[in-house]
This record gives C-alpha cells, sequence and structure tokens, in this order.
C-alpha cells in the first residue's frame, strides 16, 4: 500500500527537506521500515530501542491516532496519509 507521510520539521534533515514523502506498507511497522530504507535514521527518532513507537511522538494514520488503534499494526490503506508529530511541552 502506497501512503503519503507528512514529516514535521524536526525530521525533515532525513528526508532531504522534503515536508511530505511517500511510503509503502500494509501496516504503520511497515511503513516506518519503508521509510528507514529510504531516509536512514528517521526509524531511531520515532522508535525506541525496543522498536516501539516513542512516547513523546505522536502518529496518526488519516485522523486516527494508533495509540488508540493497534500501534504499529495499525494498517495503512492505500492512499492513506500518516503523520508523525513529535509532542511539545510547555507552559
Amino acid at each position: 500500500m502506497s501512503v503519503t507521510v507528512r514529516i514535521p520539521t524536526i525530521l525533515r534533515t532525513y528526508t532531504g527537506g522534503r515536508a511530505e514523502v511517500n511510503a509503502e506498507g500494509a501496516t504503520l511497522g511497515d511503513v516506518i521500515a519503508d521509510l528507514e530504507k529510504n531516509h536512514t535514521g528517521i526509524s531511531a527518532r520515532v522508535l525506541d530501542d525496543q522498536g516501539k513507537l516513542r512516547r513523546f511522538v505522536n502518529v496518526y494514520v488519516n485522523d486516527d491516532d494508533v495509540r488508540f488503534a493497534q500501534g504499529l499494526e495499525t494498517g495503512t490503506p492505500d492512499g492513506a496519509g500518516v503523520s508523525i508529530i513529535p509532542a511539545v511541552a510547555g507552559g
């Protein structure tokens, strides 16, 4: 499945400055693996040492927060939009 991944500014150094990139995969985990294959280093910013989504990185498939779906097993249908959004802290 081909999806469009929206890349936050902080991760654009891995995508040559591009705000959106295409990736392939039937699940979010597959999409992240494809991103890593084509944009080396990006998965280390999204996944922790155990291969799970980092605590302060929010990921959406279309408008659905994957933490309330199946996490990395969340399906990514053809044409879906995936958004990677780092959490922002402050007061």
